[in-house]
């Protein structure tokens, strides 16, 4: 047996550890995220649909991956340059709350799909809803729904989707 030959698969493996440890932390299911990654190799948040269009003009408008940003591990997709950096400045100010799941699902206790076409801002927040039927039994009792998903989002915030549906 050569060095060569044992150096390899040890050298492999380093580089394998080290790749999983650069790796953005993600807690189970915290972000409402879409299957598969983007350009930056993160998952996409919102659709790939612009939060800053949507918080600030209510339009529902496609982000472009050259215009995209990270944050806490998922990539948001922006219109433009302008709406990116507004997001970089202050991402709360743009982010869907709970993790973009439905606003109305989490106060039952699920994280189902936010979808931004189904969105409202209350109180300088993003709110997203599953379907137009999710957001009009919300629009029912806003601040009530609200109240119940801000208690519940603490308990299941870190909880894996699958482990809420038993």
């Amino acid at each position: 047996m050569n060095v060569k030959s044992t150096l390899t698969p040890l050298l492999t493996a380093a580089v394998t550890l080290a790749a999983l440890a650069t790796a953005p932390a993600f807690a189970a299911d915290e972000y409402n995220v879409i299957n598969g990654l983007g350009t930056e190799g993160n998952p996409i948040g919102m659709h790939a649909m612009d939060p800053v269009a949507l918080t600030t003009l209510g339009a529902v408008t496609a982000g472009d991956p050259g215009h995209a940003v990270t944050h806490d591990g998922v990539s948001y997709y922006f219109a433009s340059s302008i709406s990116a950096e507004k997001f970089k400045a202050d991402p709360e100010a743009f982010l869907p709350q709970y993790g973009g799941f439905c606003a109305f699902a989490i106060g039952l206790g699920l994280k189902l799909d936010g979808d931004p076409r189904y969105a409202d801002i209350r109180d300088g927040k993003l709110y997203l809803f599953v379907s137009e039927g999710a957001m009009r039994k919300y629009l029912e009792d806003p601040e009530g729904i609200l109240a119940k998903s801000d208690a519940l989002w603490g308990d299941i915030r870190h909880t894996a989707i699958a482990d809420l549906q038993s």
